[in-house]
């Protein structure tokens, strides 16, 4: 089986993240940014006010404090010492880390498990991503399945002390479908902080364009093509100091007889969810619910995940197989579609 299964991963190169997001600016004078891996990905800030690229330090500072709570992979983090002590004990944890983890939960239950917080039983075993991704037996599957209850997460608060308890031994936490989002807005926060007025942040593919362009014009951001790694985007939206977050089949996967593994689970079958999706895309000022949410609507599907977005009135749209995009209202009526290969609707 091992010669037969090829991976990649979105975030192998800097250049191959930018050019897919399609991240589109018509300014001459681009300050210089600041690229470095953190958060299991490749990071990118770009602050368009010169004088301020001193700032670059503090801002890296805070993704890796972030990643070093929240990260699956490093033992000493808030998310390693509570999967450790699944079925043992309750864990105190940063109170980001707390923050987190409750609103994933929130979205579990807006999505009825479709975002999944407790995965990291499932997402362990098919290790899509890495260097050797599995594919599990049914039996294998089942067994990881009855290790991601999310509804059986205990939060507690005792005074200023916050803490996360796995009552089933094996359970096991991945934020990995909302951190990058958490930090986003971290980052967002810290740079209006800093009195920065404009500034693109790309977690791996999670953008939050800071502010608005000189001249008060928006940003303009291409969502990829989801058949094409290479070619231009799709569609480019027009936005302002908003995050735009994309996940699709084409960010981590692996290929074995000609089939594709892509890493976005379903909880309720085990296997990758199949849908007829290709990409989803949220827009939201919260890029932390717009991570979770696009992992939620292709796991949904089509139907129920845009019925889930008008619910909660929240922007976004669905790339389907059929090159069709299904949009919120607000993203038809200013979003400007760049191949005629593709609808909307």
């Amino acid at each position: 089986m091992h010669k037969s299964i090829h991976t990649a991963a979105a975030f192998a190169a800097l250049t191959a993240v930018i050019l897919s997001l399609g991240l589109v600016s018509c300014s001459k004078n681009i300050s210089p940014s600041q690229t470095r891996p953190v958060l299991g990905t490749v990071c990118t800030v770009q602050l368009f006010e010169y004088g301020k690229q001193k700032y670059y330090d503090t801002l890296f500072e805070c993704l890796e404090q972030i990643e070093a709570h929240m990260s699956m992979n490093i033992p000493s983090s808030d998310i390693a010492r509570i999967n450790a002590a699944s079925g043992e004990q309750k864990i105190a944890v940063h109170e980001d880390t707390f923050k987190v983890i409750r609103r994933a939960l929130d979205i579990a239950q807006l999505s009825d498990g479709a975002f999944n917080p407790a995965s990291g039983a499932l997402v362990k075993l098919w290790n899509i991503g890495s260097d050797a991704p599995h594919l599990p037996s049914q039996e294998e599957i089942e067994g990881a399945l009855a290790l991601c209850d999310w509804r059986s997460v205990v939060l507690s608060e005792d005074g200023e002390e916050k803490s996360v308890y796995l009552p089933v031994k094996g359970t096991a936490l991945d934020l990995g479908g909302i951190a990058k989002g958490f930090a986003a807005d971290e980052l967002a926060a810290l740079i209006k902080k800093l009195k920065i007025p404009r500034a693109i942040i790309d977690l791996g593919g999670n953008i939050y364009a800071v502010g608005e362009k000189k001249g008060k014009e928006a940003w303009k951001v291409g969502i990829k093509n989801p058949f094409d790694s290479a070619a231009a985007p799709v569609i480019a939206l027009s936005v302002k100091d908003v995050s735009v977050v994309t996940s699709g089949v084409y960010e981590r996967f692996f290929v074995y007889e000609g089939r594709l593994f892509h890493h976005l689970l379903d909880c309720k079958t085990g296997y990758p969810a199949d849908n007829g999706l290709m990409s989803v895309t949220i827009v939201n000022e919260s890029s932390m619910d717009a991570d979770a949410l696009a992992t939620a609507v292709f796991v949904m599907g089509k139907e129920r995940g845009m019925d889930l977005l008008r619910r909660i009135n929240t922007q976004g749209l669905c790339i389907d197989t059929e090159k069709t995009i299904d949009a919120t209202d607000s993203i038809k009526t200013q979003a400007l579609l760049l191949n005629e290969e593709f609808s909307i609707r």
